[in-house]
């Protein structure tokens, strides 16, 4: 499942896909994958996008993955 709320604040902040991608030294289709869901973040690249882009927010919140009833509750 995709990370939701990940996706909404990289709109929020005009932060690509590709820019993602250039921080964590990984191809740009690989940095989709992991946003959209076909892959996981490690747990170091999650925390190097929350430090690098969204200092204010927690991991907890960006990297939600959205429950099957819609509600992002696990």
């Amino acid at each position: 499942m995709p990370c939701i709320n990940l996706k909404g604040e990289m709109a929020k902040n005009g932060i690509t896909i590709e820019a993602i991608a250039k921080l964590l030294g990984i191809h740009r289709n690989s940095a989709a994958n992991k946003i959209n869901g076909d892959s996981s973040f490690t747990i170091d690249e999650a925390i190097t996008i929350q430090r690098s882009f969204f200092p204010k927010l927690t991991l907890r919140y960006l990297f939600e993955k959205e429950s099957e009833d819609g509600s992002g509750n696990q």
